[in-house]
């Protein structure tokens, strides 16, 4: 708006001598800001799991980069797969689960991608008067009528649940209790609301709530590793600025935020 003012000004003095010397001076100021001036909104599809984390990010990011305006597109890595594969406008993808990003780095939809952060698999219960679970064939137990889980096909917790109940040849016996939400998020808030008496989420999203408490860690070798892939989208119409938020993320400030949060910084 400034740089706008600044041009119209100088487009109507008749002379250089008739422009005063203060607004000469404030005119050039003005012209070596107007490129910075120009605000660059990104679009970030990022998993569900990386809500609390990334909107703190927000904060620092556009604090330092004034210029730049971050918009979140949170849900289900599979889901956020299928809108850039349809061609939704996102600048930059950090999925919850490396086949999701696999499949949009083979059809050359992103670039660049690589391992950023890793997570664990817990099972929760609600906070107050949740059934005390110890180990995973508890769930058979008649205390247990419901559990909660991603959408295996969609949701990649979902999916790491389905590989770890499986592997324990709980999957078959536990199927009839199970109740499939759309994301982590989800999950939690069936279980925080008594709807599920226990239930499968990353440990970042069990320490986002107070309504939950965790009642065991799944063994990470009863499933595919959780790991967390970032990547550029390769349809951005603003990839100067979308690499300057990957980068962004992988800068010790960021990954401290992110490790407050649960996370690890993949090895």
């Amino acid at each position: 708006m400034v740089a706008c003012g600044a041009q119209g000004t100088e487009s109507s003095a008749p002379t250089e001598s008739t422009t005063p010397a203060a607004q000469t001076a404030n005119s050039n100021s003005d012209s070596t800001v107007t490129p910075d001036a120009q605000q660059v909104e990104l679009t970030i599809s990022a998993a569900a799991s990386l809500t609390d984390a990334l909107n703190e990010i927000k904060t620092s990011y556009e604090g330092e980069h004034p210029n730049a305006k971050l918009n979140f597109n949170f849900g289900a890595s599979g889901a956020l797969q299928r809108q850039i594969e349809q061609g939704a406008p996102a600048d930059v993808f950090i999925s919850a689960s490396a086949s999701n990003m696999k499949a949009l780095v083979e059809k050359s939809l992103v670039k660049d991608s690589k391992t950023l952060l890793e997570n664990d698999l817990v099972l929760v219960v609600p906070a107050k008067d949740g059934v005390e679970i110890k180990a995973l064939d508890d769930l058979k137990g008649d205390a247990i009528k419901k559990i909660a889980i991603g959408i295996p096909d969609s949701v990649p917790a979902g999916k790491y649940t389905k590989e770890a109940l499986t592997n324990q040849q709980l999957w078959d016996e536990l199927e009839p209790k199970l109740v499939q939400a759309k994301d982590v998020r989800q999950v939690l808030q069936y279980v925080a609301t008594g709807n599920a008496d226990a239930g499968f989420v990353y440990k970042t999203d069990a320490l986002s709530t107070t309504d939950t408490s965790i009642s065991l860690t799944v063994d990470s070798k009863l499933h595919s590793p959780i790991t967390y892939p970032l990547g550029i989208v390769a349809a951005t119409s603003h990839e100067e600025e979308a690499r300057q938020f990957y980068d962004y993320l992988q800068t010790e400030p960021a990954l401290q935020v992110l490790e407050k949060y649960g996370f690890r910084k993949a090895e």
